[in-house]
């Protein structure tokens, strides 16, 4: 059976493939794998295109804020009395949110010291993967230069029993979706 889809004129094309594909099984979250790496960046020595970071030693146990928003413009038209004409707007990228449980690794907190500090070049690409029951790679998102903007550790409390969990905030200056 040859799939459907719609073509936006634009060169882009929504759907197609099977018509399996679209209505397919719901994903598990449960098992996604985070990774920085580096852009290059002009004059920058040793800065390789896509040369791995060493920072997140850790897998993370929950990620949250993956998602764009448009502000659409509405436009008033003389004449026009039954709603306005709508046209898009600015996007806008939330903040993204990982959290992990605390180890003896410090790297979360030395990145976000470094850009507090002003460190040179110290934005990085975020790759997240969604992955199946065997890790194989199903989709994923890429967070364009990435800075983290709020590191929190863990309350500390005597009397309880749970995992410390630390946080991570970082805002991006660009969301990319593929399959």
């Amino acid at each position: 059976m040859s799939g459907v889809g719609l073509s936006l004129g634009i060169g882009v094309r929504i759907g197609g493939g099977h018509a399996s594909e679209a209505v397919g099984t719901p994903l598990g979250v449960f098992n996604f794998h985070v990774a920085f790496r580096r852009d290059a960046v002009d004059g920058q020595a040793g800065g390789g295109a896509g040369e791995e970071a060493t920072l997140c030693q850790g897998a993370f146990s929950e990620l949250s804020g993956l998602e764009a928003t448009m502000e659409p413009r509405s436009i008033r038209e003389g004449g026009r009395n039954w709603g306005q004409l709508q046209r898009p707007g600015a996007v806008n990228f939330a903040t993204v949110v990982l959290k992990r449980g605390i180890t003896r690794s410090r790297d979360l907190w030395w990145w976000f010291q470094l850009v507090g500090q002003g460190g040179y070049a110290s934005r990085l690409r975020a790759e997240i993967e969604l992955r199946d029951s065997t890790g194989a790679r199903v989709m994923g998102w890429t967070l364009a230069r990435a800075m983290p903007v709020k590191f929190k550790a863990s309350d500390l409390n005597a009397r309880g029993a749970d995992v410390g969990i630390e946080e991570l905030h970082i805002v991006h200056e660009g969301l990319e979706h593929d399959a």
